[in-house]
This record gives C-alpha cells, structure tokens and sequence, in this order.
C-alpha cells in the first residue's frame, strides 16, 4: 500500500534500509558462519542491528498506522542501539575485538547507521504530522 510514508523520499528510506538490512545481514552471516569463536559478541550485535533494520524495512514499506508504529519502535531501538554500541566501542575498545555494524557511531558504514534512525524517525514524525493536518481538512 502507497501513503505518505512510503512515497517520495520515504520510498528512498525503504530502499535504503533494504540495502542495510541485506549488507548487515550478508556481513553477520559469513562472519558467524566463518569465525564466531573470534567475536560472538559483536557478530551477533550485527545480526540484531539486520533484523531491525529489516523490521524497519517491512513497516516502512507496508505504511498505515501498523507500519508506522512498528518503523518507530526499529528507528527507535536503532538509534540507541547505535549510540550505545558505538559509544561503548570507543571508551571499551577491548570489549570489541571486531568491528559491529554500529562499532563507532557506523564509521565503517560511512555513519550511515547513525544518521539513518535520525532521519527515518524525521520522516516518521513529518508523515504523521502531515496525516493529522490532512485529516482535519
């Protein structure tokens, strides 16, 4: 289903966490597959930060108001998680002896995947606040 949330420039997001999902994803399986006795911790933290953005890929894309709650919840735990992780990276290096899609704020991503939950909670909030304007007209 097309609404607001998923047309224009939510339909670039819905891309991009496609291609999030499906790198992080890709990236945590070969390396839990190949060498997770080097670092579990970190190669299951990038198998989490796939599912959510695969979740967020799904309700983004689906739309209405099921969708929307579900793209909040993932961009919300997201965006912590990216806080958390990369922040916990840079003050406990030795805690990360690997890389995790959010190790140092997503610097190997390009810091993708801390502006990603920032700007899809954005387009979560603009979409809303438009409906709500639209609906009262």
């Amino acid at each position: 289903m097309r609404d607001r949330l998923n047309s224009g420039p939510g339909l670039v997001l819905v891309i991009v966490y496609g291609i999030f999902a499906l790198s992080a994803g890709a990236r945590a399986t070969v390396q839990i597959l190949t060498k997770f006795d080097e670092a579990p911790e970190a190669y299951l933290l990038s198998a989490l930060a796939a599912l959510i953005y695969l979740i967020a890929t799904v309700g983004l894309a689906r739309g209405g108001a099921s969708g929307r709650r579900l793209a909040v919840i993932c961009c919300t735990v997201e965006l912590i998680g990216v806080l958390a992780v990369g922040t916990a990276s840079l003050v406990a290096e030795s805690a990360f002896p690997d890389d995790t899609v959010w190790s140092a704020y997503g610097r190997g991503y390009g810091f993708v995947p801390l502006v990603l939950p920032i700007v899809g909670l954005y387009w979560l909030w603009r979409t809303a606040r438009a409906d709500r304007t639209s609906d009262q007209t």
